[in-house]
């Protein structure tokens, strides 16, 4: 996870080379929220793929929510998790592989309030897209 994919967006970035450099001292917290980092591999092309993303936690698991801000469509790195599950995560030095999985509809609902109280604009989010904005829930592997 020290070498992030190129990205559109230099404030991406930013935050990932602060994030890393740092051990997440420098990124860790980003707009009040804590941020990890999630390598995916890519479906496409093989390669890895470093996003740094909101999270939550549940017990032991770790939640991120694939909203992309409400577009019609879901970001690649879900897209990734549902072609291979097996993931790596960053929060702050700790550095960790994990596996993902979206939550079912039993579990979403008390998940989602965990994540929509750590950033409102989540029901925003689903109040403005067709689609049913993923909640994934991350589990360590041991």
């Amino acid at each position: 996870m020290t070498n992030p994919n190129e990205s559109r967006n230099s404030w991406i970035q930013d935050h990932l080379h602060s994030y890393i450099s740092t051990d997440g001292k420098d990124g860790h917290i980003w707009r009040g929220v804590p941020t990890l980092l999630l390598s995916t591999t890519g479906r496409l092309s093989g390669k890895l793929h470093t996003t740094p993303l909101i999270y939550g936690k549940f017990e032991d698991k770790f939640l991120i929510i694939a909203s992309r801000g409400g577009a019609p469509t879901h970001p690649q790195w879900y897209l990734n998790i549902l072609n291979n599950p097996k993931i790596g995560i960053q929060v702050l030095s700790d550095k960790f592989q994990a596996n993902g999985r979206t939550a079912n509809d039993e579990e979403k609902p008390k998940l989602w309030k965990i994540m929509s109280e750590i950033w409102p604009a989540y029901d925003d989010y689903q109040q403005k897209t067709d689609r049913s904005i993923p909640l994934v829930i991350i589990e360590k592997v041991t």
